[in-house]
């Protein structure tokens, strides 16, 4: 199940940015997934950061996260056969990592 959160995550970045991350690693406590995507920059975000337009990727970002909120937890919810009551993406520059996470209406069955 955490592979499987984590190559959709994968997937999805690759799919509508163009760019996937290189490394993803989710973790689940009790009800609780948390998916740790690293180096997720494309390349005209990382040229706007070198001349210091930090918040204007963010903001993009943020952005396009919120409209892909139905998709991404959509493949959350399939993958755990739980639905998603919450969802929020951030994202650090330096190093470029992305964290994803849901709270789950209960935890999943990680046997199943």
């Amino acid at each position: 199940m955490l592979a499987a959160i984590s190559n959709a995550m994968v997937g999805l970045k690759k799919r509508y940015y163009g760019k996937g991350p290189e490394s993803a690693r989710t973790y689940i406590n009790d009800n609780y997934v948390f998916c740790v995507l690293q180096n997720v920059l494309t390349r005209n975000e990382e040229t706007l950061l070198e001349v210091g337009e930090d918040d204007l990727v963010r903001s993009y970002r943020l952005r396009f996260e919120e409209a892909m909120r139905e998709t991404t937890e959509g493949a959350v919810e399939q993958i755990t056969g739980r639905r998603v009551l919450g969802y929020q993406s951030q994202i650090i520059f330096r190093p470029p990592i992305a964290f994803e996470f849901f709270v789950l209406d209960a935890p999943p069955d990680q046997t199943a």
